[in-house]
Parts: C-alpha cells; structure tokens; sequence
C-alpha cells in the first residue's frame, strides 16, 4: 500500500508544474493589455505605461517571470490581484464556500438521482423506462450548461416566477456570514425566511450544474450493475431463493459501487468547469465567476492563482480517489 501510495504521490509533482505553466501562459495568450484594462477610459501616457509594468514585472523576460511566480509559489505565496490589492489565496478561500456549497448540492442530486435511475435501469433491461432513462442521459450529457440554465431561468423564474433569477439570498436579509455557507449561516441567523430565501436561490442553479453528473452516474451505474447482474454469485443468490430487492440491493450494487465511486470522485472536475459557466449564468459569486471577471480584466495573478488552486483541489480528490479505490480492490494496487 506505501509504494502505491508513493506512486500516485509522485505523478502529482509534474503534473503540478505542468499545470502551472499552463496557467501562466493562459493568460499571456490572451489578446488585452493588464495596464490599460486597469486604466479604463483614462488616457495612460507611454512613461506611466512603463512604469506601471516595471512595477508589476511584466517588463521581464517570459521565463523570469515564470521561475519568480514558480518560487512564490514554492513559498505558499499566490500573488496578489491587481485589480482589489488583495492576496489571491485570501480571494479564493473568501469565495470558495460558495462554489462547494453549489457544487455539494449538485452532486447530492447527481448520486441521489443517478443512482437509483441506473440500477432500475439496469434491472428492467430493454423497456421503457431504460430506454428513457438512457435517452434523458444522453441529452442531459450534450445538453450546453449555459443553453439549459437560460431555459430554466425563462420556464421557473420568468414564466412560472417559482425561484429567484440570480445571486444567493434576497437583498432583504443582511447578517453575519460566520461560515460562508449561505445555508447554514442563514439557518443560524435569527432572521424568519432567510434559509427558505437562500433554499430558493439554489435550487436551479445546483439543477444546472448536476444535469451533466446525473447523466455520467447514471449511465456508469447501470453498466456496472449489468455486469454485476451477470456474475455467478448473483446467479447463486437467486437460486438460494433471496427476495429480489436483497439481489440488487445486498449482492449486486454492493460491487458495482466499486467504479461508481470511482466516477463520483472524477466529476469534481466536472462540476468546478460546470460552475464557471453557472456561476456566470445565476451571477453567483463563487470562484467561477471570480475567475470570469478576472479573465476580463486581464487579472493576470487571479486567473493564473486560481486556475492552480482549482487544479490541486482536483488532483487531491483524484488521489483520493485512487487511494480509496485501492483500499477497496486490492487488485488495483498489485497492478
């Protein structure tokens, strides 16, 4: 277990620096001066222009100021945003309890729903309902996060006027966010309908960024059971005359939750890409669209910052993902 452990270790360290780069020339690529994103309308003469990227070192060779950034990093230090003069980690930890919160919401309804949809689907192979569980799948997978949270903006909050168009609580209720979590502050608040407020603003957008989850878990599910359903212990649990659901329920999902789990762990990518996209939609002011409107402004230590946190935080549920999968199958640390 210790060498498999250190071996998934190592692969982080050039995946870490790779990302890195990537990160850096991101930015870099990008057509938009940071200087006159900064000065707006204003006028800024060739001296202050030069002066102000002296002061930022864009002045430097690309290579310099690469190994200066990769140092600091090093040294646990992100840089600091042009725009706000605030450190990028301080930024991203202040932000970040609203895109879990979102993004925990969402694969709740992912699990809760994919699950079941694919282990039903896959006991009653070839009928209706597989088929239009399949079939939903499939059109929730190809179906544009920015097209689909547009429409149920327009159908719940527009037509039927059921949820709130954008943002994470009305602008009537003001308290102390102690946690972050607009949830759980809002609970703890002695304000009367805070939580049902906050409750309401969450519900599409955690709708929208689960759509593409759901669609993955539930098809994983279902080809997992169906290989599972085939095997000989099934056979023999049927044959000692078990009841159907302790079949499914007892012998068969138990082990196709192995790669169930496995794609679980890998949507955390999915849902930090899905959130930016989201959080741009329902103007939620998570990291997404932190990270949007930095990209505007040409916030060249916010983008390259948080593209690398976001990063690490996927790479660590990865690992722990491959160390969970090899404590559950011994097979995968002997391979």
């Amino acid at each position: 277990m210790q060498r498999f452990l250190i071996s998934r270790v190592a692969v982080l360290i050039p995946t870490f620096i790779g990302v890195s780069i990537i990160a850096f020339a991101f930015i870099r690529l990008l057509p938009g001066d940071p200087v006159q994103m900064l000065a707006g309308e204003r006028v800024v003469s060739p001296e202050r222009h030069a002066a102000i990227m002296h002061q930022l070192g864009f002045d430097r060779p690309l290579v310099m100021q690469y190994l200066s950034y990769l140092w600091g990093l090093l040294q646990g230090d992100f840089g600091t945003s042009i725009v706000t003069k605030r450190g990028v980690l301080q930024e991203f930890f202040t932000l970040f309890p609203a895109t879990l919160e979102l993004s925990f919401c969402a694969i709740v309804i992912a699990v809760c729903l994919g699950v079941p949809a694919g282990v039903f689907a896959a006991v009653k192979r070839g009928s209706w309902f597989d088929q239009s569980v399949m079939g939903a799948a499939l059109v929730g997978y190809s179906m544009p996060i920015f097209w689909w949270g547009l429409l149920l903006i327009i159908l719940f909050s527009g037509v039927l006027q059921w949820t709130p168009v954008s943002g994470r609580i009305s602008l009537l209720y003001y308290f102390p966010q102690a946690t972050g979590f607009m949830l759980i502050d809002s609970l703890m608040s002695d304000q009367k309908g805070a939580f049902l407020s906050a409750l309401s603003h969450l519900i599409l957008p955690s709708i929208v960024l689960a759509t593409i989850p759901l669609a993955v878990i539930a098809r994983q599910t279902r080809s997992a059971m169906l290989e599972v359903l085939g095997e000989d212990y099934v056979r023999t649990a049927k044959a000692k005359g078990l009841s159907r659901g302790r079949v499914v329920g007892v012998h068969a999902l138990r082990n196709a939750l192995i790669p169930v789990v496995t794609t679980i762990g890998l949507q955390v990518g999915v849902l930090m890409a899905g959130a930016i996209l989201t959080e741009s939609i329902f103007s939620w002011p998570g990291i997404g669209k932190w990270m949007v409107d930095s990209v505007f402004r040409r916030d060249y230590p916010v983008v390259q910052g948080g593209l690398l946190l976001i990063a690490m935080i996927i790479m660590f549920v990865n690992l722990v993902v491959d160390i969970l999968y090899g404590v559950i199958n011994p097979r995968v640390r002997a391979g």
